[in-house]
């Protein structure tokens, strides 16, 4: 699904998605997209940032309060954002400049999908296991506890909201604390083998944890940078 302003890039997506097998919906604005998310259910939103009246930001963050939990990409403009992290801090899921490159974008659009249908298989397999099954015991650092099964962090005995992505690369360090991550291992977990990296995403969404996590971000007690390397959760 996209929703965008511009009719011309409707039509543009629409040719470049259909003719690998999707199915394409649209919207012009991001009143009508939103409604238009309830009777579509798409696996995947392609959003525009600058359009009139309800931007971007204003709808990605709506449908995350709503629970809508599918991937979000957005499609930017070069000069529409400085700062990433207004968008991942709204729930998006990745960007992609226009002018965009047809195949960059489909493998982007692959591996996003691939993702979230993994994700529900999980959640169907684990609602449909046993009464008594095997659980994942949680990780716990200092005041700090990372519940796998539950996708779940607390500190200090209360819940920290975290955006699914920000959940993703938490739960990937927690699982071997000690252990360092480089960003091209964190961002193939994210969106697979086939994404270019971008470094500077991953620095944005580190940022944003430890915002959530650490009671001084500038000097992290849990999430650490190991220079020039990547990044490990403290291993107590």
């Amino acid at each position: 699904m996209l929703i965008d302003d511009d009719p011309g890039i409707h039509e543009s997506l629409r040719d470049v998605v259909e003719e690998v097998g999707y199915e394409f919906c649209g919207a012009l604005s991001g009143r009508e997209g939103l409604r238009l998310l309830d009777e579509e259910r798409p696996d995947l939103l392609l959003l525009d940032v600058m359009m009139p009246g309800m931007n971007g930001f204003d709808v990605c963050r709506q449908m995350r309060e709503e629970g809508r939990r599918i991937p979000v990409i957005f499609l930017t403009a070069k000069n529409d954002i400085v700062d990433k992290s207004t968008g991942f801090g709204a729930g998006a899921d990745d960007y992609v400049t226009k002018p965009f490159i047809a195949d960059e974008l489909l493998l982007r659009i692959d591996a996003h999908v691939r993702r979230h249908r993994d994700d529900l298989q999980h959640v169907r397999h684990t609602e449909e296991a046993s009464e008594t099954p095997t659980r994942r015991s949680p990780c716990r650092i200092g005041e700090l506890e990372v519940f796998f099964d539950r996708y779940e962090v607390h500190l200090r005995g209360e819940a920290v909201t975290l955006t699914a992505k920000e959940f993703e690369i938490l739960s990937l360090l927690a699982e071997s604390p000690g252990e360092v991550f480089t960003r091209r291992r964190i961002y193939e977990h994210l969106w697979g083998e086939t994404a270019e990296v971008d470094e500077n995403s991953i620095t944005v969404f580190m940022r944003k944890i430890r915002e959530k996590i650490e009671d001084n971000p500038s000097e992290p007690r849990y999430l650490l940078t190991v220079w020039r390397v990547g990044y490990k959760l403290a291993a107590e």
